[in-house]
């Protein structure tokens, strides 16, 4: 067996980053809460429980003058402001792409654009930057939720970082049929895209892709769905210990990628382990 591994792939810049600065946090500090998981990988956040982390879902939940993280995905105004007021310490580690998309949708709507983002309403992100702006934005996961409606003058439309570029311009055509100003901002992030493509180059190379990554990781969602749609078996593990032996035989060449969410450590333990199988 034949392994080959996607280049690039695994840890982004916007994780890497929080992660980095909630390391030197939790060295400085000892104890910090985070709002919210601060990434998408339960392996890396157990890490960093170890270090001292602790993960709440509510303000409420961090004691008054405690040291607050912002996760990757970063959070509403209102709560960004609250934590503010309450912690003696916020460390904002939202991702600067993911904080682009905050400041675009705030300009769209200044400008009386009535904003629409495609992506997952269920996802942080998406509920973070629903916290920047008003209650009239609409969150589209595809262009079938593009429903028939009345003609509107202005329309913006943004996406999830994590989403396909195919997905953000099937939903904008589906909008220009009867909208007279269409105003359209790419915001999937750059490092998203690369490893969608280097999804597809590695498919057109290997019999099976082992695809390494939390399964409440949206970006690792997207490239086992680019793997399949392409053809090419793909097996979704979190860890080591989930790689399937009947999966693996005979295929002779295997590819390895892994999400943005998925630290270094973990990658390069799942392809020791690939090897010795």
């Amino acid at each position: 067996m034949n392994l080959v591994v996607a280049s690039p792939t695994g840890m982004c810049f916007g994780v890497r980053r929080a992660i980095e600065q909630l390391e030197g946090a939790l060295a400085k500090y000892g104890a910090i809460y985070a709002l919210g998981s601060p990434i998408h990988n339960p392996q890396e956040v157990k890490r960093l429980v170890s270090l001292g982390l602790e993960v709440v879902e509510s303000i409420t939940q961090i004691p008054e003058g405690s040291v607050a993280f912002i996760r990757a995905h970063g959070v509403s105004r209102a709560e960004l402001e609250e934590a503010g007021r309450k912690c003696g310490v916020v460390v904002d580690g939202t991702c600067p792409y993911v904080r682009n998309v905050q400041h675009k949708a705030e300009q769209l709507e200044e400008e009386g654009y009535r904003v629409v983002i495609v992506g997952d309403s269920r996802h942080p992100e998406i509920k973070g930057i629903l916290g920047h702006i008003g209650s009239g934005t609409v969150v589209m996961n595809g262009e079938d939720e593009v429903k028939p409606e009345a003609r509107r003058s202005k329309i913006g439309i943004l996406c999830q970082t994590t989403q396909r570029e195919e997905t953000l311009a099937l939903v904008a055509s589906k909008f220009i049929i009867n909208t007279d100003e269409v105003r359209v901002y790419n915001t999937v992030c750059g490092a998203t895209i690369e490893r969608q493509s280097s999804i597809r180059r590695l498919a057109a190379a290997v019999d099976g892709i082992v695809i390494i990554g939390g399964k409440n990781s949206a970006n690792t969602r997207e490239l086992v769905e680019i793997s399949e749609s392409l053809g090419v078996p793909a097996m979704w593990v979190e860890q080591a210990e989930e790689l399937n032996r009947g999966w693996l035989r005979d295929r002779r060449t295997i590819g390895v990628a892994a999400g943005g969410s998925t630290p270094d450590w973990l990658l390069k333990e799942i392809v020791r382990k690939l090897k010795k199988l």
